[in-house]
């Protein structure tokens, strides 16, 4: 117990070292590589602290070799960059004044739902709230937000020509309804990237390959 209890401290302290050099971005938003980095450090530490057989030294040679590759990783993407794109990607503008962007969404695996639930967590209720929305080479989304934002919850009703039929009773509107508003637009469902409505009938429509359009609904239900 007592040898089980030493490795760990020494593994321990040596993890709290190398964290440390690596910088504030390991505890904060991580690059792709600093993730890769931290999931084989977190790896590479468990080894030697479960199984006394392992020498210690392996353990801590491999941490610190893998301390080397962070520091050579930085300082490429430091002198050199071009590598930061390779090592890193780079941002994706998937929201612009032209509406959604659905091939970035693509790109980055990502569908229109993704999008709205990343814009709820940054505080954005509707898809025109933003002029412009990208997501960072981390993963975290950013936005240019317009001046007034709108009050009310939209929801989405359609999704990359798909209908979601609990929205649809959420809102109060009948299929019915919905096919004559597609008529009205002149367009099938499938053909229609987005189409999301709030409590006050406000209708974000947005066809593939075109410009967003602000329309209105009448809808069963306020909320």
């Amino acid at each position: 117990m007592a040898l089980i209890f030493v490795r760990t401290a020494i593994i321990f302290l040596t993890l709290l070292v190398v964290m440390r050099l690596m910088g504030k971005s390991q505890i904060g938003e991580m690059q792709p590589f600093e993730f890769i980095i931290t999931l084989l450090i977190a790896e590479l530490a468990c080894i030697p602290m479960a199984d006394s057989t392992i020498p210690l030294l392996y353990g801590v040679v491999s941490i610190v070799a893998i301390f080397i590759l962070h520091q050579v990783v930085w300082l490429l993407d430091l002198w050199f960059k071009p590598m930061k794109a390779v090592i890193c990607g780079r941002p994706s503008i998937v929201i612009t004044k032209e509406g959604i962007d659905e091939y970035q969404l693509k790109k980055n695996n990502l569908d229109v739902s993704d999008l709205i639930e990343s814009m709820r967590a940054a505080g954005y209720f509707n898809l025109d709230d933003v002029y412009y929305g990208l997501y960072e080479a981390n993963g975290g989304f950013s936005a240019l937000e317009r001046e007034q934002k709108t009050n009310s919850l939209a929801v989405a009703l359609i999704d990359s020509g798909k209908l979601n039929g609990h929205n649809l009773s959420v809102c109060g509107i009948t299929r019915a309804q919905l096919e004559d508003f597609l008529k009205e637009q002149g367009v099938k469902m499938k053909k229609v990237l987005v189409m999301t409505v709030d409590g006050n009938g406000r209708v974000y429509f947005q066809k593939r390959g075109e410009r967003y359009k602000i329309l209105s609904i009448e809808a069963g239900e306020r909320w």
